[in-house]
């Protein structure tokens, strides 16, 4: 992908970063306070059978073995983070809980998990943010190195093929919730990813950090462009909005599902300091109207941006260094 104003020379940051800061008019004054940028961790997210059902190369759930060979691949091609799917059934209608989500079949996560780790150790990232917290906890059980939870309402639309009847998820994660979650976690040596569309979440996490969890740097996702009630608009003053107001010690990574705005939103990611997510989830298009033949080509072009502003790419153990994860023994 062609970018204008790319250069292969590295990025530099000031160490307190603030993108709206002004660059001093004597830079060479500066040099000795500024470092690179640390190392970029790219995450996939290979499932896309709930947002884009009509993507034909995306493996069904029950093939696991094809399922596990998407992510294998995008590890090789420079993922550092597998977010994972494993089999799930999402709920038709709303129910009595008010929550319309998806049920997890652990059996079946345990396998994809084991069939990726066999060939590949990226940081395994469990995701499936919407689903009841009873069965979010029981899949801790299993091991993986990191769990998404929300921390807003889940409100999800998903209709991008208009002949294809809508998907939708619904949910309210009230901070009571999100404590027992961070509980867990803790009891797991689970790292959360918290899920945040909308600037609400900040406030969420601000609020359970003052009960005594989460105390270490934080891993938050941003969710723009992604359709529903919590939608975020993926415009380049919507991105900066939300990193000027994140929280204090947070690591920052960009999910953008809209096919048009994706790479340019990514890039911006990438020139402010932030981590990216790709992948069949967010958007499985490597050009208008065509499918990316597998999630390995869409890290592949993530990775080129990346290099092509200035920044290396962290492997799973850098990126396990970058967050502070050890692998359980």
């Amino acid at each position: 992908m062609s970018l204008p104003g790319l250069t292969r020379q590295p990025i530099f940051l000031a160490k307190k970063i603030d993108a709206r800061v002004k660059p001093a008019h004597d830079s060479k004054a500066h040099d000795s306070k500024r470092v690179p940028m640390e190392k970029l961790i790219i995450t996939v997210a290979c499932d896309s059978r709930t947002s884009y059902p009509h993507n034909h190369l995306c493996p069904p759930q029950e093939d696991i073995r094809g399922v596990a060979q998407q992510y294998i691949d995008a590890v090789n091609a420079g993922a550092a983070i597998a977010h994972i799917h494993g089999r799930r059934t999402l709920e038709e209608t709303i129910q009595a809980d008010g929550r319309q989500v998806s049920r997890i079949h652990q059996d079946d996560w345990k396998r994809l998990q084991d069939a990726i780790m066999n060939k590949v150790d990226p940081i395994m990232q469990f995701g499936v943010a919407s689903a009841r917290i009873e069965e979010k906890i029981k899949l801790m059980e299993l091991g993986p190195d990191m769990m998404a939870v929300c921390f807003n309402a889940h409100d999800e639309y998903f209709q991008p093929e208009p002949s294809l009847p809508p998907k939708r998820m619904m949910a309210i994660h009230p901070v009571e919730e999100l404590i027992a979650y961070a509980k867990a976690a803790e009891e797991h040596k689970v790292k959360l990813e918290c899920e945040c569309f909308t600037t609400g979440a900040f406030w969420h996490l601000d609020f359970v950090r003052r009960q005594g969890y989460l105390r270490n740097e934080t891993y938050v996702t941003l969710f723009i462009g992604w359709p529903g009630g919590t939608w975020t608009p993926p415009t380049e003053r919507a991105l900066q909005f939300m990193v000027d107001n994140l929280p204090r010690d947070c690591i920052w990574n960009v999910s953008v599902m809209n096919p048009q705005k994706q790479w340019p939103s990514l890039a911006l990611a990438v020139a402010l300091g932030g981590h990216v997510r790709v992948g069949y989830e967010d958007n499985p298009y490597i050009a208008p109207g065509e499918f990316a033949k597998n999630n390995a080509v869409l890290v592949e072009r993530m990775a080129s941006i990346v290099r092509g502003l200035g920044r290396e790419i962290a492997t799973p153990d850098e990126a396990r260094n970058i967050l502070g994860l050890t692998r359980a023994q």
